[in-house]
């Protein structure tokens, strides 16, 4: 899915979702900047997918129309697709890359991030019975995931493991370098390709 399809079909969301909303309020649900939101708005208003009501000079109101309701159920079923699409992907890849391991004896595997990612390495390492051996985040490590503590990357050192997963696409050259620099080689990483 292209990424400003998906922006297109978040304002949508948003949009139908709540009787009153804000430029800003949308900017910071997105997580864009204001003016980009302002123009993601405008060109949803020339495709005829949102109309804007005046309620006073400084009040708008955005109302979604039938020709926008058509539009995020497209994109909702593209969004899905992609996202069915980017699950095999990643699937594959993992048993591609860790079917090897687990024949020459590399059991023990460790994970780099506690999101959607992590979830699949952890489905896919049940299936090649796998053990996860801990769960490292990037802040201090606190809290669970999937049942098992997880540890800042500090604490590495106190936990005996052969490959560390990379769960994460956000900063995963600075992940990388921040476990070089804790003395794990790149051999033993596992980066996940973000691209389907």
């Amino acid at each position: 899915m292209k990424f400003h399809a998906h922006r297109e079909l978040q304002l949508l969301e948003e949009i139908s979702g709540q009787s009153h909303v804000t430029q800003r309020g949308l900017s910071k649900k997105l997580g864009v900047a204001l003016g980009l939101t302002n123009l993601l708005l405008y060109r949803l208003t020339r495709k005829g997918y949102i109309k804007v009501i005046n309620l006073q000079r400084n009040r708008l109101r955005y109302l979604v129309t039938p020709q926008g309701l058509a539009e995020k159920s497209r994109l909702t079923c593209e969004y899905l697709e992609y996202s069915l699409q980017f699950y095999r992907h990643v699937r594959r890849f993992l048993t591609t890359s860790l079917t090897p391991l687990a024949r020459a004896g590399c059991r023990d595997i460790l994970l780099f991030g506690t999101g959607e990612v992590a979830e699949i390495v952890y489905l896919t390492m049940q299936e090649m019975d796998l053990n996860l051996v801990g769960v490292v985040d990037g802040g201090n490590g606190r809290g669970k995931f999937l049942g098992v503590p997880v540890i800042s990357p500090a604490d590495l050192s106190l936990i005996p493991f052969d490959r560390i997963v990379i769960a994460s696409f956000t900063s995963r050259e600075k992940i990388q370098q921040q476990l070089e620099a804790l003395g794990i080689p790149a051999e033993k990483m596992i980066t996940i390709p973000d691209r389907v």
